[in-house]
C-alpha cells in the first residue's frame, strides 16, 4: 500500500497550513509519501515537470546546468520547502519542464503530488490569486519580449544614427573631390592645348611626357612631412617659381609639396621645354599631381565607404547563417566599427586579442548584440573620459572575451541584481534594465557560456565565457 499523509500530518507543512478540512483531505488521498536514497536524483533539469516535491525531512540541494556543469544554488534541511513543477498552474502555455535539479544529499523524504492535480488544485481553491499568478507570470514574458523588441529597436536606432554619421564624412570627402577632380581635368585640356600648339618639338613634348609620369608615381608615394618641413619646402618652391615670373607662386606651391616635388625636379622642366614655355608646363604638371592627389582622396574615401558597409554586414550577419563558426575577433572589430561615433573623444581604446584563439561555434549576430549592450555599458560609466579595454584570452577550453572600463564601479549592494530583468541604476526613461538580462540570456542559455563581473573603482570588467566547441 502506497504510504500516504493524514490530512493533521498535512496541515503540520507551511504550504498547507492553512487550508480546510475537505481539501487536507483531496489532498492526503491524491498524494503519497517517497523515500529517496543519500546521493540520488529527485528530479532533473530539463526533464518533463510530471510532479510537485514537498521536503518532509532530510537534506537536499537546488543546482543549475551552466555550460556543462552542475551550480549548486541551494541547500537545505527545512522541512515544509517544495520544487518541481512549481508552474503546472500555468498549464500548455508555457514548457512542462523542471527549471533546476533536485538531489538528495542524506536519505530524504517528500510529500509528493501529480502535477496535474496540483495545477487543478490552484486554479479551483483560488481562482483570483490563480489569475494574478498567471497575469504576472504571463504579462512579464509580453513585457520582456516587448521591452526586448523596444531595446533592440533603440540599439538599431542608436547604431544606424553612428553609422550613417561615419558614411557621411567619407561620402561628402568623395564628392568634393570629384567636382575637383572635375575642374582639374579641364584645366589640364586646355594646358595641354597650349603646350601641344606646335611651340613644343616631338622631342621635347616626349620629355614633358615622361616628367609627367614622374610627376605621378611621386604623387603616389610622397613621404608625409612636419608642418615645419612642409613650410620650408613650400618657401623654397615659390621663391623658384617667382624668380621665374610664374605667376600664383604660391599657390601652385603647396600642391607641388604635397606630390613630393622639389626645387631640383622642377629644374628639369625647364631643360625639357624651356624657359619661354615653362609657366604652361609647370601648371600643366600641377593639374597632373593634384589630380593625383584627388583620384587618391576617393579611393580613400570609396574604401572607407566600403569597409563601413563590409562592417554593418559582418554585424548584422544578414546574409549568413545564424549559426556558423566565427572568428570572435572579426565580431568585435564589427561591433567597435558600428559604434565608432558613440566612444567619446576622451575614452582611449585598448584591444589586446590573443590571435591564436580558434573560430568557435556562435550565434554571431547575437553575439554582436552582446558585445554592443556590454561596450555601450562601459562607455557610460566612464562619463566620457577614461579607458575602454577589449580583451581576448583561453581559459580551459573557453574562449574569454573581456571588456573592461575605469569608471566609478558597480556599488556592491547591487551587483548581484544587475542581470535581473529591468534592472537600472539609470535615470527613469534612459534605460530599460534589459541590456545585461539580455546578454545573459544570450551567453548563458543559448551559447552554454558564461558571464561574470568584477568591479570595484576606477576597474570594472565583464567577462564572458564561450565554448570552444559545440557542447553535447
Amino acid at each position: 500500500m502506497t504510504p500516504r499523509l493524514t490530512p493533521d500530518e498535512l496541515r503540520t507543512l507551511f504550504l498547507f497550513e492553512s487550508l480546510d478540512d475537505d481539501q487536507l483531505a483531496h489532498l492526503s488521498a491524491e498524494g503519497r509519501v517517497e523515500e529517496r536514497a543519500a546521493g540520488t536524483a529527485v528530479y532533473s533539469e530539463g526533464e518533463p515537470a510530471t510532479c510537485f516535491f514537498v521536503l518532509l525531512d532530510g537534506t537536499i540541494a537546488m543546482s543549475r546546468r551552466i555550460h556543462g556543469d552542475d551550480v549548486e544554488i541551494t541547500r537545505t534541511e527545512q522541512r515544509g520547502v517544495y520544487g518541481g513543477a512549481t508552474q503546472a498552474y500555468v498549464g500548455d502555455k508555457i514548457d512542462q519542464v523542471y527549471m533546476n535539479s533536485l538531489r538528495a544529499i542524506t536519505e530524504a523524504r517528500f510529500f509528493v503530488l501529480p502535477a496535474e492535480t496540483m495545477a487543478a488544485c490552484v486554479r479551483d481553491w483560488f481562482p483570483m490569486a490563480m489569475h494574478l499568478l498567471e497575469g504576472l507570470f504571463i504579462g512579464m514574458r509580453a513585457s520582456l519580449t516587448i521591452v526586448g523588441e523596444r531595446e533592440r529597436l533603440l540599439a538599431l536606432g542608436s547604431l544606424s544614427a553612428g553609422l550613417t554619421h561615419e558614411l557621411n564624412n567619407p561620402a561628402a570627402a568623395a564628392v568634393r573631390a570629384t567636382a575637383a577632380l572635375r575642374e582639374r581635368v579641364t584645366g589640364m585640356r586646355h594646358k595641354l592645348a597650349m603646350i601641344a600648339d606646335g611651340r613644343l618639338d616631338g622631342r621635347r613634348l616626349h620629355d614633358l611626357v615622361e616628367l609627367q609620369e614622374d610627376a605621378v608615381k611621386r604623387a603616389a608615394s610622397a613621404a608625409p612631412l612636419s608642418p615645419l618641413e612642409t613650410s620650408d619646402a613650400e618657401d623654397a618652391i615659390a621663391d623658384w617659381l617667382d624668380e621665374r615670373d610664374i605667376t600664383g607662386a604660391w599657390d601652385l606651391a603647396p600642391m607641388l609639396v604635397a606630390g613630393g616635388v622639389d626645387v631640383e625636379w622642377l629644374g628639369q622642366i625647364a631643360g625639357a621645354v624651356g624657359e619661354e614655355n615653362l609657366e604652361p608646363a609647370v601648371r600643366w604638371l600641377c593639374y597632373t599631381i593634384d589630380t593625383e592627389l584627388l583620384m587618391g582622396e576617393i579611393d580613400d574615401a570609396v574604401t572607407r565607404i566600403s569597409g563601413l558597409v563590409g562592417a554593418a554586414k559582418q554585424y548584422s550577419q544578414l546574409d549568413r547563417a545564424p549559426h556558423q563558426t566565427v572568428d570572435v575577433h572579426d565580431l568585435l572589430k564589427a561591433t567597435l566599427t558600428m559604434m565608432q561615433a558613440k566612444i567619446p573623444r576622451g575614452v582611449r581604446l585598448v584591444k589586446e586579442f590573443d590571435r591564436s584563439l580558434p573560430p568557435i561555434p556562435a550565434y554571431a549576430a547575437e553575439l554582436n548584440q552582446v558585445w554592443t549592450n556590454l561596450i555601450d555599458n562601459a562607455i557610460g560609466a566612464m562619463n566620457g573620459d577614461g579607458t575602454l579595454t577589449i580583451r581576448t584570452s583561453r581559459e580551459d577550453e573557453r574562449l574569454v572575451v573581456e571588456i573592461g572600463d575605469t569608471g566609478g564601479g558597480i556599488p556592491a549592494d547591487i551587483r548581484p541584481r544587475i542581470f535581473e530583468p529591468f534592472f537600472t541604476t539609470k535615470p527613469v526613461g534612459e534605460g530599460t534594465g534589459l541590456g545585461l538580462d539580455i546578454s545573459y540570456r544570450i551567453v548563458v542559455n543559448k551559447h552554454h557560456g558564461d558571464i561574470r563581473v568584477d568591479s570595484e573603482p576606477g576597474d570594472t570588467r565583464f567577462r564572458v565565457y564561450l565554448p570552444l566547441n559545440e557542447p553535447g
